[in-house]
């Protein structure tokens, strides 16, 4: 289940183009559930590409530097060791 808050958001749709109406202060917050599928791979030459996709083909990507898969990581591991999700 893909979950998309948009915030002050209005768009024009004029002849099949959309176009931004109003002031730049959007902003979105994307939640994806019930994950089927994740991967990692490369990102151009200095990122790594994290791809998250549930059953109907929603599909989520995200783009970090390294330092912040390394973090993730870490936390993941703090996370199996002290967390029941993990039992």
């Amino acid at each position: 289940m893909l979950a998309l808050t948009l915030e002050e958001f209005m768009v024009e749709l004029n002849e099949g183009s959309i176009k931004n109406v109003g002031p730049t202060n959007k902003s979105a917050t994307v939640k994806l559930f019930d994950v089927e599928d994740a991967e990692a791979r490369e990102f151009g030459d200095k990122r790594v590409k994290l791809v998250f996709e549930d059953e109907d083909e929603n599909e989520i990507q995200v783009s970090l530097f390294p330092d912040h898969v390394r973090k993730l990581v870490d936390e993941i591991d703090e996370l199996e060791e002290e967390s029941p999700v993990f039992e």
